[in-house]
């Protein structure tokens, strides 16, 4: 029995329906965009396995990291201790955050920060006196599973099986161009109907529902009405934070900031589950009391953990290296290439490229569901080509690692070119 056998034995994987899926590649090694599976196949990994891996697999730079601090201190609770990797990494943060994030509470993944923060803005006017249960997010917005995240999340399959059972969320159309004036008045209009605690955002890309991609400016007109009404504005960075959209984070294209920050994914470099959510001093501030019951009371056994923080140590220190700067602009560029030649295919819709990301959407007939047939179709093919990528619904998305030479992005658009003729 080999391991793809045994998997299927052991295993309950994540978005998977077991009954209608085969046999999954068991992958056995990785080095830089590559994959191979136990067979010797070889995959070009094109979306960083879930956007992680900005630096490529087995990273040299960071596994040393990781082995230093293995064998000085792997791991110390951080209810009542602090470490220095944590305090290093803390530190370097500042340095590169916007400047009005003062506070950061370590978690251990997206989710889990979106939760951090959710808890935050709820508790923070609790702890005034004053009740706030609602909390205002874009439609089609993907936050996470946990329960707080998941209700902030508008993709009804994901969640439609615990409605009743989440908190209350107002959801405004996304400001897409032509949308954004719908967008605004939904939002006064969610402020002036109900107690908001908070409007939480995927920053100019949302990734689940596509990369979906608006502009800056009407992000700042958004966060905008929520500071003109105290309203807390959470900015959830997990995918496009440390370099995606072309800056460190989407944030550092607004000229406003938001109250809180998540972020997760790429800040150990694919290595270590750790996530991180950032704060303004005046939310720090909301729970700084003698009285105890009005602490943040939430942890996670391995917050902060010393290993996982030395390798976001070393994954900040490459990405603000001159390397990998330049690469980041060659990936652009290459997308911005293969866009002006792709855009005027027979079959495609629309294009767009921020940064790193590529997306391109594919006309259909009818209303492509999220893991419909031409899903599965162009997912099978891309495989079978040796090329990870996860289409959603109709749409077609590269977000490749930082590293990925410019023979392997060239045959991923090939492939990509070549899956227009099977749809």
């Amino acid at each position: 029995m080999n391991l793809s056998e045994k998997d299927q034995l052991y295993h309950w994987h994540p978005y998977t329906q077991h009954k209608t899926t085969c046999l999954l590649p068991a992958i056995v090694r990785g080095e830089g965009a590559l994959l191979w599976d136990e067979n010797g196949k070889e995959y070009i990994d094109a979306i960083a396995s879930w956007w992680v891996n900005p630096y490529g697999h087995s990273n040299q730079f960071i596994a040393d990291a990781i082995y230093a601090q293995l064998t000085t201190l792997e791991h110390v609770l951080f209810g009542g201790f602090t470490n220095k990797p944590a305090v290093l990494l803390s530190e370097q943060l500042m340095k590169i955050l916007p400047s009005n994030q003062k506070k950061i509470f370590f978690s251990d993944n997206g989710s889990t920060a979106v939760e951090v923060a959710l808890k935050a803005a709820l508790q923070y006017f609790y702890n005034k006196g004053e009740k706030r249960t609602t909390v205002i997010a874009f439609e089609d917005a993907f936050h996470g599973d946990t329960f707080g995240a998941m209700a902030s999340s508008g993709i009804t399959f994901f969640t439609e099986a615990f409605q009743g059972s989440l908190i209350d969320v107002i959801r405004i159309p996304v400001p897409t161009e032509g949308n954004e004036s719908k967008s605004k008045e939904a939002l006064h209009q969610a402020i002036q109907s109900n107690a908001c605690a908070a409007f939480i955002f995927e920053p100019l890309v949302q990734g689940a529902a596509g990369m979906v991609m608006y502009a800056p400016e009407i992000l700042n007109e958004l966060l905008t009405i929520c500071k003109e009404n105290q309203v807390f504005t959470i900015a959830d960075e997990v995918m496009t934070g440390f370099g995606k959209t072309g800056k460190t984070f989407a944030c550092d294209y607004l000229k406003q900031q938001p109250d809180m920050m998540c972020l997760s994914k790429a800040l150990t470099g694919g290595t270590i589950p750790m996530a991180i959510t950032t704060f303004t001093a005046a939310i720090f501030d909301g729970f700084y009391d003698d009285d105890t019951n009005k602490a943040l009371f939430h942890g996670h056994t391995f917050t902060a953990n010393p290993t996982g923080c030395a390798a976001a140590l070393a994954s900040l220190q490459l990405l603000q290296s001159e390397s990998i700067q330049a690469n980041m602009k060659r990936v652009h560029q290459s997308h911005m290439d293969f866009q002006s030649k792709i855009k005027s295919h027979p079959k495609v819709k629309t294009t767009r490229v921020l940064g790193v990301i590529f997306a391109l959407e594919i006309i259909t007939e009818n209303q492509e569901s999220y893991y419909g047939t031409m899903r599965n179709k162009l997912y099978n093919f891309f495989i079978e080509n040796g090329i990870i990528l996860r289409p959603v619904g109709n749409i077609v998305y590269i977000l490749p690692p930082y590293i990925i030479s410019q023979n392997q992005l060239e045959k991923v658009y090939q492939v990509v070119e070549n899956a227009l003729e099977i749809v």
